[in-house]
Order: C-alpha cells, then structure tokens, then sequence
C-alpha cells in the first residue's frame, strides 16, 4: 500500500518578539492577566512588509533542506492560510514561483487554525490516490494584520509564524507501526459563525476586517470538539489514549490544551506547548509545535503523535502519524 510519510518539518517566525508587557503599554491588560487565561507570555510579530508569503517560503525552503528535496521533486503545494498576501492568486502560487518549482499544482486551503490539518488530509488523500508524489504544506499566518489592536480579549492571543512539512508516497506494510499518516479526520459546523469570525471581506464590506471573538464560548466547543474527534482516530486505528507518545496540538489556549489532556486521562507532560512563546498562530501553529518538538529531540522515530486543531467556521480536525 501507499503511505503518506513525513520527510523534513521545520518552522520560521518573524524576528520582533512582543511581550505581554509592552501589550500592557498599549491597552488594560496586564503580564499576570495574560498568563493566568492563555499561558502566552511572548509572540512573534511580521514586520512591515513582511508578508504571510515571506514567512511560508522560508520555513518551506527549511522544511525542503531538512527532507534532502530541491524544487524539481516537489509538485504538489499547499498553504493553509486565512492572511493570505492577496483575495488572488492564492499564496501558495506565489510560494511555488519564489521557491522556483516549475510543475505540478498549488493551491490556499482555509480552514482557518484547522488549516494544517485539513491540508494534511487533503495532501494525504492526493498522495495515495498516486496523483501526486510529493507535497509541500505549509501552515503561514500573519494575524496581527487582522486584529484590532484596542481589542484587549483578542489582541494578546495571537501571533505571526509559518511552519511546513514535506510529505512524500511511499510504499508500506500498512498497519499501526508503519511510519507515515495513519488516519485523518476533519469536520465543520457553519451554525457557529458568530462566535469566532473576521468582520469584513471582499464581497461583505470590500475590507480586510478584524477578528472578533466570544472566548468563553469557543473554548467549550472546543474542549467538545477536539475530544470527540481524538477519539474517533483513536476508534479508527484501534489504539488506545495510552499509545499515544505526543500530542501536538493547535496553540490557542494552555487550558484547551491542559483540558483535553485530561478528558483522556494523559499525562500534561505528552503536549507540546509552544503557545507561551509563539501565541496562537493559527494554521502556523501545529506544525510550528512539531517542529519544535523534532528540534529539541523530544519526538522520535516509531512515536505515534497526535495531531490536532480547531478553528472559525467551526472547523476542527485530527490525525495520528507514527514518525
């Protein structure tokens, strides 16, 4: 059978790093506000000019260097963005001219912090179908250009990053203990609108819009959510909460995170948290926790990870992966 494995992960951020202390110079909040509701303590912010397109090349030519690949061997891209460079083209056909890959197809998903793994069960699916050989993903967001900067529930949440994986068709045994993608799940709930949206766009208000947010109500649904679509790759596999070596998860909140660790019973330990010091980067964010995970060597080959996110829409998702 066809596996779709992961070759080469890495992640880039933007130079300026912000605190929560000079976010306190700008509006009522404070360093212990901050910490004690999201965990976040620092977040990277894009610079002038700096584009969610800037970001996704660089961590796509770092993911490319570490998967031993050139441009000739990639022909499938795709960037998960809800920022991206332009209403069109989409940014990744900008990022597969600048990285100078001269065939196959590249195309934005937006399935806002889902992104990442939506576009990895779209790219999972391409790849066994056999259309494609060999993706690059990317998850690349700059969120600062879309909050209101007076909004003191929203603006400390978020940050700018990019964070990419190759994945290539390879041939495998199958099973549980193979490497490569074993299962994916992605769904959407369009009902909640509301709770979790950008208030403008090119055919409502012919403006980019800024974020807008009910925090207590997203962080319910998503306990709900994340919990319920964990376990439905866990029934899918037939492995158990226990197999499971890391959770890397979206970013948003250290207690989302903390909270669903619990629902299953799993040491705190196993999650690798990166929101103290990237913030929620959105569809940048799980690939940016794997690549600090394979980084520091906290992941290994044969652990089983567990992927997972949610997002606007609503949109949610999961995936196991043995590394």
């Amino acid at each position: 059978m066809i596996r779709t494995v992961v070759t080469g992960c890495a992640g880039h951020l933007p130079e300026r790093v912000v605190t929560n202390a000079e976010l306190a110079e700008r509006v009522d909040t404070s360093d212990e506000w901050i910490v004690a509701r999201t965990g976040i303590r620092t977040r990277h912010i894009a610079a002038d000019g700096e584009t969610t397109g800037d970001l996704a090349v660089a961590a796509g030519l770092k993911a490319m260097t570490a998967a031993g690949v050139g441009p000739e061997d990639i022909d499938l891209i795709i960037v998960a963005t809800a920022t991206p460079d332009n209403t069109f083209p989409a940014t990744a056909a900008q990022v597969q001219a600048r990285l100078g890959v001269r065939q196959g197809a590249a195309f934005d998903i937006q399935a806002v912090c889902s992104g990442f793994i939506y576009g990895l069960a779209t790219a999972d699916n391409f790849l066994k179908a056999g259309q494609f050989r060999r993706c690059l993903l990317i998850g690349s967001e700059t969120f600062s250009r879309i909050l209101d900067w007076e909004d003191r529930t929203t603006c400390v949440l978020f940050g700018d990053g990019a964070g990419a994986v190759v994945l290539e068709a390879q041939e495998s045994e199958g099973g549980n203990d193979s490497p490569g993608v074993l299962t994916t799940h992605i769904h959407s709930d369009g009902r909640h609108h509301d709770l979790l949206y950008v208030d403008g766009g090119p055919s409502s208000t012919q403006t980019v819009g800024h974020l807008r947010m009910s925090g207590r109500e997203v962080f319910k649904h998503a306990v709900t959510n994340l919990s319920a679509v964990i376990q439905e790759a866990l029934d899918a596999t037939g492995l158990q909460a226990g197999d499971i070596d890391w959770i890397i998860p979206h970013q948003a909140n250290k207690r989302i995170l903390d909270g669903t660790a619990r629902k299953f019973g799993l040491d705190p330990a196993k999650v690798v948290v990166t929101v103290d010091q990237h913030g929620n980067t959105s569809a940048a964010s799980v690939p940016l926790a794997l690549a600090a995970a394979i980084a520091d060597g906290r992941v290994k080959p044969g652990d089983l990870l567990l992927l997972e996110a949610m997002g606007g829409g609503f949109t949610w998702g999961s995936a196991l992966v043995r590394w």
